[in-house]
């Protein structure tokens, strides 16, 4: 955390761009329904926060959005999420984690719990 930056520290700027270039399938359809604030907010999406590439983040309100794959169910991946987790809350940032197939078979139902965060 050089010079108090936190946000899109220039060290993982070849990282961040290389995810947006490779976003996973539920990421691009997710993407596809909150870009250009058709929520009625900015989205930015592989968001640098410190250490950590958010999938999307709000600054506006706050809110960082994950999607989990199958990897996030093993163990050191959970405690792994749990301490980024923390350390986001700690910024004042609200995290709301979405599975992929949450966002494969229900996105109106993420759109939904999205949009109820953002009111």
């Amino acid at each position: 955390m050089k010079n108090g930056r936190i946000f899109n520290i220039q060290q993982q700027k070849t990282q961040r761009q290389e995810l947006r270039s490779n976003m996973p399938l539920p990421e691009k359809i997710l993407w596809a329904k909150i870009r250009n604030q058709q929520l009625g907010v900015k989205f930015r999406r592989q968001h640098g926060i410190d250490r950590y590439i958010a999938d999307f983040y709000c600054a506006e309100y706050k809110l960082v959005i994950e999607l989990d794959g199958v990897s996030h169910y093993e163990n050191a991946a959970q405690d792994y999420d749990h301490i980024r987790d923390e350390f986001m809350r700690a910024l004042g940032l609200t995290v709301l984690r979405f599975t992929n197939a949450e966002v494969m078979n229900n996105l109106d139902g993420v759109i939904a719990v999205i949009s109820a965060r953002l009111k």
